[in-house]
């Protein structure tokens, strides 16, 4: 009787310990998180001219997004944007923009986030993130104004490697 009621115990600690540490893994990352690669074909850029390529990783959870993005801009400079902000709506530095020099970020949804860039706590750009139903496919877009004052509407689209 006590062996069963041992083994009984130890089958279900065994069962917690599994259900927490799969529960802790699916709240570490989100749909957000791994490397996504601009597709030029479905992206548009107004103005332009388009990046040449874009090549983001994302490490994101329910708190926080990361962004490390690199890519070679219109003119075939290189481009590399980094920040880590958390979901707060408060200002966190960012280094790399074209214009700005922090953003901020929110969660709109589980498949949704928002980016907004600031240059001296004044709002440039805008930018808001969905992630497709089968996770395949990163949208991004940006609305707001580029670095001669023009307005800017890019809808870049992402797969995700």
């Amino acid at each position: 009787m006590k062996r069963a009621s041992v083994f009984g115990t130890i089958l279900g600690v065994t069962a917690l310990l599994a259900m927490l540490l799969l529960s802790g893994v699916a709240a570490a990352a989100d749909q957000h998180s791994g490397t996504w690669v601009m597709n030029p074909a479905k992206s548009k850029y107004s103005p332009g001219p388009a990046p040449k390529n874009v090549t983001t990783k994302v490490e994101s959870d329910e708190t926080h997004i990361k962004i490390d993005s690199e890519g070679t801009d219109g003119a075939g400079k290189p481009t590399h944007v980094e920040f880590d902000a958390k979901f707060d709506g408060k200002d966190y530095p960012a280094t790399g923009l074209p214009i700005g020099d922090t953003v901020s970020a929110k969660r709109l949804g589980p498949r949704t986030v928002q980016i907004t860039t600031k240059k001296d706590g004044k709002v440039v750009t805008t930018v808001t993130s969905k992630i497709s139903a089968d996770g395949k496919t990163r949208t991004s877009t940006f609305h707001g104004k580029d670095a001669q004052g023009r307005a800017v509407h890019n809808v870049v689209v992402y797969d995700k490697q």
